[in-house]
């Protein structure tokens, strides 16, 4: 993160939002995510927007949309090539993650779209296996836009306001935004089962 965020600070304002958008793109659509995660890319991106780099709104709006696009992007290369894809030499080495991020979308469903975007474990793999699995396109966008909304948008104001304290922010972005997620979840979960009271009393 050191070494990105050096780099990043001596590059213009354009550069640093094409190379903040392309890490957070490939890490779902080209499974990138293990090498270098989206979130560290967001968080620098924060960090850079506090010292006035680039601007925070546009730093956020370009995060977000290229975290849905990418797992767009992900869901159709699992849809498209399915077992080919996950059979590949590079996602071979990664077979036990392939496989618990499998697991995890046959137990959880579209459920796991969301949540997956919040643990870095599955964050790569979860939009192809939702591909490869038949997933209506519809309902995985609805979910991978709530994800990518909460995901970006907290990952990048967690390393503006941190500012110079961006390893702290590091630390801390996975209890952070793991708790805003619950509490979405739980919401809807609330709903979910008060709309399921009432039809079953109607």
């Amino acid at each position: 993160m050191n070494a990105l965020l050096h780099w990043l600070d001596d590059l213009s304002g354009p550069v640093v939002y094409a190379v903040i958008v392309a890490l957070v793109f490939a890490e779902d659509a080209l499974f990138f995510g293990f090498v270098l995660p989206g979130e560290t890319a967001a968080i620098v991106g924060g960090v850079l927007a506090r010292r006035g780099v680039v601007d925070l709104v546009w730093l956020t709006v370009a995060v977000v949309v290229a975290a849905v696009v990418g797992d767009g992007v992900g869901y159709e290369m699992g849809r498209r090539l399915g077992p080919r894809l996950l059979g590949s030499r590079p996602l071979r080495r990664k077979a036990e993650r392939v496989e618990r991020s499998r697991d995890f979308v046959r137990r959880r469903g579209p459920a796991a779209v969301f949540l997956g975007r919040f643990v870095a474990l599955f964050r790569s793999f979860v939009p192809a296996l939702a591909g490869a699995s038949g997933m209506p396109y519809r309902r995985f966008l609805l979910y991978n836009a709530l994800g990518g909304v909460i995901w970006g948008v907290g990952n990048v104001l967690l390393g503006y306001v941190a500012g110079a304290a961006y390893q702290r922010a590091e630390s801390l972005v996975g209890r952070t935004v793991a708790l805003v997620a619950a509490v979405v979840a739980v919401v809807a979960f609330v709903v979910w089962r008060v709309r399921r009271y009432r039809r079953d009393h109607a």
